[in-house]
């Protein structure tokens, strides 16, 4: 079976050359841009696909006659494709879980503490040579609000517990072993002075925080979001932010990327940005890399 790496950047070229080991299955390499109407040129003749982040159609995928496996290096397959459409097409997606728990909790964190205290607004200012200094939130003892008790919410409860917060959490599935209170989510929503979310997209959580939950949440919340941006109704988001009722969000995702330099959320003070790249640390690359080529060894043999 013919493998490739249907999209590896300048960032991870180096990392797959690490974690690469005598003995393991050839996986070709696809360092070249491609436009997504290429798909099948680019997978022409290959049975497995590791896609980074590429977006993978099901009407185009269809056109690539030898596919058999898609191996998505992450947990977030179905924001980037139809998982079920491509089942029942024959092509199994294989998804990797908890390789970089820690490095999007503590994106989450960080997030969190810029945006309580204004620091991606004061850095642009000073950069323009504007002396504002903005009046902060301070964290220790206000509620952090962990929607998605997972891997990632668990280890985002962790520290945050550390630098002094009050932890409550809503999860979809009942924990026995928790380590903090678990509440509904109408009630985190009404208590939490900082929301993070944590939820997997699916059909059941696609919109989840939509108008009426966050019209439910306190005035002045600080709303985080390392998951995946269609958890959230995007129009609301940005009327909320826009009045204040939520005082700032620190996204690393959206509905649409990348990012689109004139989009509304970039043109907003009260919203620091990251480019998705909660999950990029080096640890959690070669751990997500190392995963994948075992994946691929698995269905080889």
């Amino acid at each position: 079976m013919k493998s490739i790496f249907l999209d590896c950047n300048d960032q991870l070229a180096p990392v797959w050359a690490r974690v690469v080991r005598s003995g393991d299955p050839p996986i070709d390499v696809n360092k070249m841009p491609f436009a997504r109407e290429d798909l099948a040129r680019v997978l022409a003749g290959y049975d497995i696909a590791l896609d980074d982040h590429s977006y993978m159609p099901t009407e185009l995928v269809a056109q690539c006659k030898h596919l058999k496996h898609i191996v998505f290096l992450g947990t977030g397959a179905a924001s980037y494709m139809n998982v079920d459409e491509l089942k029942s097409r024959g092509v199994t997606v294989h998804t990797i879980k908890g390789y970089g728990d820690t490095a999007v909790a503590e994106q989450s964190i960080a997030l969190m503490l810029a945006a309580a205290r204004d620091i991606a607004r004061m850095d642009r200012e000073v950069r323009a040579g504007i002396w504002t200094p903005q009046e902060g939130v301070q964290l220790l003892g206000k509620t952090l609000g962990v929607i998605g008790l997972g891997g990632i919410g668990r280890e985002v409860a962790r520290i945050a517990k550390g630098i002094g917060m009050g932890v409550i959490a809503y999860n979809r599935t009942r924990h026995a072993d928790a380590g903090v209170a678990l509440v509904d989510i109408d009630t985190l929503l009404v208590r939490a002075d900082v929301v993070s979310l944590h939820l997997t997209l699916g059909d059941e959580t696609r919109g989840f925080l939509n108008a009426e939950r966050i019209a439910r949440m306190k005035p002045g919340v600080i709303l985080i979001n390392t998951a995946r941006g269609a958890l959230t109704d995007e129009a609301a988001l940005i009327a909320a932010l826009q009045s204040g009722h939520i005082r700032h969000a620190g996204l690393d995702v959206f509905h649409a990327e990348p990012l689109k330099a004139d989009h509304p959320l970039t043109r907003m003070p009260n919203v620091t940005l990251t480019s998705h790249a909660a999950f990029r640390t080096l640890e959690a690359s070669m751990t997500l890399l190392r995963r994948a080529i075992d994946i691929v060894r698995r269905i080889v043999a």
